[in-house]
């Protein structure tokens, strides 16, 4: 997919929903990024709770193009305001960073990252002392400071390292018994097929599995080779900063190699299911032993029926307006509370560090729990649908088709970015949500509109449309779920239609 032209002027330095972004050289050039990553350090500094006696801040980065020569670079100005850098030595999966700065006791992290967005893009997450992305009222504070135009002056210097793989992981297998995890998939005759995506958490599941062997740059110990033992391979898990020419999103377009190995598994008589995670580790998606793409609309509530019911352990469901009913249903099912939350993991994260949280998660893949950080995490999320899987004795398919007969059928779910002719457009049709929302969408009634975020247009159970806007741009995104995918197309046809009316 041919990336959109490079614009010539830069963007305002502006945060979004999980930090600062754009293309590489044009929005985040190293002048900027300097001056970004010292008012963020600064931040951290003064938001730390009074009790933390540290003035470390841990810098992580991806496998992005000069990702880890940014890295180094803003260690410098950490050191120009006060602070003490530490450095990982290797790329890691931004949850990683997140580990080690509670771990450590550290102020908190700067990871290099650009996450799914396409390969030309870099860019700066900030993670708090507690573990997880900080909230809008400390990037807007970080925006401040560059407003005020304070000058900290970048001191080089040599950067102490540490690995942070190990920790992460150790943290990992004390959550989660791999031994008996790997000896259960075994037993089910069930095959791993792991695509990182060329991204930094790659070798992550294979070591946790018990198979990793120290090799390959910015690896876990994962075979950067692509190859594997007979229960679990990695493909696509040697660093290529081009992510094989697409955004390492894991959407199904993307996964054509990981859908065909996950078939060519099962032709040969041995089921398999594939795992992808996006470029940095903090989103996660699956394809079923039948080849079929599995986001976290149908892995919520699979993770919620193994936590609340298997693991039995407390707390409320999470979820975004986006997310498909089906997670409300086997929530309610199992007489846990549901929370609904505008599109964006911070909305998710604000209510696990407020506690009493069993698993939250978005229609785009990341996903947090309560007995972890709050903070989405890929490879924990992982070994927890690896898990449900040898607890139910049935591979991820028939798992979930079983778990949708009990909660109310089956439905499909698809979701349709759609780019506005200009912003004049965008408000008129805004106007009109607002004011008179359709009262019947592709030939069935509305019986309800939700305005959690954006319009949600319900007309029945698991059967809806939600119209919702981008925070800058001229553009729609669509999401639908219904009771079929003929449906589903039917509905977004319908709202492309109305949308471009406008």
């Amino acid at each position: 997919m041919p990336s959109a032209p490079l614009p010539l002027e830069p963007s305002p330095i502006r945060f979004g929903t999980d930090g600062w972004r754009g293309i590489l050289g044009v929005d985040v050039t190293l002048e900027r990024l300097l001056v970004v990553a010292a008012a963020a350090a600064r931040e951290l500094e003064r938001a730390a709770p009074a009790q933390l006696n540290s003035r470390e801040v841990v810098i992580g980065y991806d496998r992005r193009f000069l990702a880890p020569e940014l890295a180094e670079a803003i260690a410098s100005a950490v050191r120009g305001a006060d602070l003490e850098p530490v450095l990982t030595d290797s790329a890691v999966p931004t949850p990683a960073c997140s580990w080690a700065v509670v771990e450590r006791g550290s102020l908190g992290a700067l990871v290099i990252t650009a996450s799914h967005n396409p390969p030309e893009w870099i860019g700066l997450k900030i993670k708090g002392h507690f573990g997880g992305s900080v909230e809008e009222a400390f990037t807007a504070a970080v925006e401040k400071r560059l407003e005020a135009g304070g000058i900290t002056v970048p001191i080089p210097g040599d950067t102490p390292r540490f690995d942070g793989w190990s920790g992460y992981l150790a943290g990992l297998r004390q959550l989660v018994d791999t031994g008996a995890l790997r000896l259960g998939l075994e037993s089910m005759g069930l095959r791993v097929i792991v695509d990182p995506m060329h991204g930094s958490a790659a070798g992550g599941l294979p070591a946790l599995l018990g198979t990793g062997s120290q090799s390959g740059e910015g690896s876990a110990g994962g075979v950067a080779d692509g190859s594997g033992d007979d229960c679990i391979e990695e493909i696509r898990s040697w660093r290529d900063p081009l992510f094989g020419g697409h955004p390492p999103e894991p959407l199904a377009p993307y996964l054509q190699e990981l859908i065909a190995a996950v078939r060519a598994s099962g032709e040969a008589g041995r089921p398999a299911v594939g795992i992808v995670f996006d470029g940095d580790g903090d989103r996660i998606a699956a394809i079923d032993e039948r080849g079929r793409y599995c986001s976290t609309q149908l892995l919520m509530p699979l993770l919620i029926d193994h936590l609340a019911r298997a693991r039995a352990l407390p707390g409320a469901v999470v979820k975004t307006v986006s997310g498909s009913d089906l997670m409300q249903l086997v929530a309610e099912g199992l007489g846990r509370p549901v929370i609904e939350k505008p599109v964006g993991f911070k909305y998710i994260a604000s209510e696990m560090l407020a506690g009493g949280v069993l698993v939250g998660g978005e229609e785009s893949g990341g996903v947090g729990f309560g007995l972890h950080l709050p903070e989405r995490d890929a490879l924990f999320a992982a070994l927890l649908v690896l898990e449900a899987l040898v607890e139910g004795g049935l591979p991820l398919g028939e798992r979930l088709d079983r778990l949708q007969a009990d909660h109310g059928g089956a439905s499909a779910y698809d979701r349709l970015d759609l780019r506005l002719r200009d912003m004049a457009s965008r408000q008129r049709l805004e106007r009109q949500l607002a004011q008179e929302p359709p009262i019947s969408v592709a030939g069935w009634p509305v019986q309800e509109v939700v305005s959690t975020d954006g319009v949600k247009l319900r007309l029945g159970a698991s059967h809806w449309l939600m119209l919702r806007f981008s925070g800058t741009e001229p553009l729609l995104r669509l999401y639908s779920e219904a009771p079929s995918g003929e449906r589903v197309g039917e509905i977004l046809a319908w709202a492309r239609q109305f949308a471009e009316a406008a």
